[in-house]
């Protein structure tokens, strides 16, 4: 783990687009395209040391393993391992743009468990400390976690945290007769303690000179995206049924010569609510690429896999990449219908977009 003082290659601003909360704006928010973006998955449920590149997506296999640090081990006649990628239920990505020769950095989710980001982004080669700025895409645990471990790497940074306020909430999943789990939400006590900056925005937000949006509520438009049943939160001091997690938000980046590339932690509030919002935003139809988990994995999801994997057909982005909860039936379903766009996902793996004519 890199060990330099944190700095910040550039400013990181935070622009409020609108001074209350709108989820339908009428008129477009201007998005200034980057010249390049470059995707990079810290953590996902899958690891995958054989898949070959494939299109815009370079993979960490075999090479980058046989050039990785070694491990101690009594069981090898070498005594020694590769230390390689972990994967874990939850997601990550570090997302870069590109613009006029800048490259700025941030962090989209942390995973699952305390060290878990922090220890991949070593093996992978990467400095925590190029991060500027911190999204949350939604409170689940499988989303924050790693922040534990990333504020350890960085010290007090006085990184901005963009999150939804709604991330905060006490929520649990109840399934009556069989199951009560709390699920863990984030501190904001902890996390401002710690020195993030903690901006709490239900509306879009703009960052990076306005080259990366954050969606802030998404417009649920579908007919068949009703959210996540059974999921809870505490409101008045009673459980109450919360399934449509209106903190749920995306990530969107204009690639010039490509067009959108959409970022979902697990699309709560719909992979194609989601994608259609972000073209809704923007007044750009052309997707590059959608990217993240689309919440498609066991029986309560698995009924709207037909209708969802229509809608992204209908869309035709040049990289449709399912991570995280996505789940196996809704992956194989993307691939047959697809097979031209769809990439599957492993930890290590870079999304790299690029204007071939660069202003």
């Amino acid at each position: 783990m890199c060990t330099e003082p944190h700095h910040h290659p550039g400013a990181a601003s935070v622009a409020a687009i609108r001074p209350e909360p709108v989820v339908a704006p009428t008129d477009p928010v201007t998005l200034t395209p980057v010249d390049a973006v470059t995707l990079t998955t810290l953590v996902d449920n899958s690891t995958d040391l054989l898949l070959p590149d494939q299109g815009p997506v370079h993979r960490h296999g075999l090479l980058a393993a046989g050039a990785a640090q070694r491990l101690a081990t009594n069981v090898l006649d070498t005594g020694e391992t590769y230390d390689i990628p972990m994967a874990e239920h939850g997601f990550s990505m570090l997302v870069t743009v590109t613009r006029l020769g800048h490259d700025h950095h941030l962090l989209f989710d942390a995973g699952m468990t305390p060290n878990g980001l922090r220890d991949n982004m070593r093996r992978l080669g990467l400095s925590p400390f190029e991060i500027e700025l911190v999204v949350l895409s939604h409170g689940h645990s499988d989303h924050v976690t790693g922040l534990d471990g990333f504020i350890r790497a960085v010290g007090p940074s006085n990184l901005p945290l963009v999150v939804h306020p709604g991330a905060f909430a006490k929520r649990r999943i109840a399934i009556p007769g069989l199951l009560e789990l709390e699920l863990p939400s984030p501190s904001r006590t902890a996390l401002a303690e710690a020195g993030l900056q903690i901006v709490e925005r239900p509306q879009p937000s703009l960052l990076f000179d306005d080259s990366v949006l954050i969606t802030g509520e998404v417009d649920r438009t579908t007919d068949f995206e009703h959210g996540m049943p059974f999921h809870e939160a505490l409101t008045d001091g009673a459980w109450a049924p919360d399934p449509l997690i209106v903190d749920d938000q995306a990530l969107i980046v204009h690639v010039a010569g490509h067009g959108l590339v959409v970022l979902t932690g697990c699309g709560h509030a719909g992979i194609v609510n989601i994608v259609r919002y972000a073209r809704r935003l923007t007044g750009i139809e052309t997707v590059a690429a959608v990217v993240g988990g689309f919440h498609l994995s066991g029986p309560a999801f698995e009924p709207i896999i037909k209708p969802t994997v229509a809608a992204l057909a209908e869309i035709g982005a040049e990289a449709i990449i399912p991570a995280h909860c996505t789940g196996w039936r809704a992956a194989q379903a993307l691939a047959e219908a697809m097979p031209h766009a769809y990439i599957p996902n492993s930890v290590g793996s870079r999304l790299e977009l690029r204007n071939a004519q660069p202003a």
